[in-house]
C-alpha cells in the first residue's frame, strides 16, 4: 500500500505539475493575446490617425484652394465691372464723334447749298444788270 501511496503521491504531484504548467500556459498565452490586441489596437488607431491625416489634408487643400479661387473670382468681377465702365464711357465718345460728324456733314451740305443758291442769286443778278 505504501507503494501505491507513494504511486499515488507521485500520480498526484505529476497531475498538480501538469496542472500548474497548463495554467502557466494559459497565463502565457492570455499574456501574448492581451498584447497582441494591444498591438493591433495601436496599430488601427495609427492607420486611422493616417487616414484623418490624409483625408484631412486634402480637405484643407480644397478650402484653400476654394478661398483662393473665390479671391480671384472678386478679382475679375472687379476687373470686369471697371472694363465695363470703360467701354460704355467709349461708347458714348463713339456716338459722340458720329453725332459730330453727321453735323458737319449736315452742315457741310447746307454750306453747298448756300454757295450754290448765293451763285444763283449772283447769276440773276448779272442776267438782270447786263440786260
Amino acid at each position: 500500500m505504501e507503494g501505491a501511496k507513494v504511486e499515488m503521491g507521485g500520480l498526484e504531484s505529476s497531475l498538480i505539475q501538469i496542472i500548474q504548467e497548463h495554467q502557466q500556459r494559459a497565463v502565457n498565452i492570455q499574456d501574448q493575446s492581451d498584447k497582441a490586441k494591444k498591438d493591433a489596437l495601436k496599430a488601427a488607431v495609427q492607420v486611422s490617425e493616417l487616414l484623418v491625416d490624409t483625408v484631412n489634408g486634402g480637405v484643407q487643400e480644397a478650402f484653400t484652394s476654394e478661398k483662393h479661387i473665390e479671391v480671384e473670382i472678386r478679382a475679375l468681377i472687379s476687373t470686369i465691372i471697371r472694363y465695363k465702365k470703360q467701354t460704355n464711357q467709349w461708347l458714348a465718345a463713339s456716338h459722340t464723334l458720329n453725332s459730330v460728324l453727321k453735323e458737319i456733314g449736315d452742315f457741310e451740305n447746307w454750306m453747298k447749298t448756300m454757295d450754290l443758291d448765293c451763285k444763283s442769286i449772283n447769276a440773276a443778278i448779272r442776267n438782270i444788270h447786263q440786260a
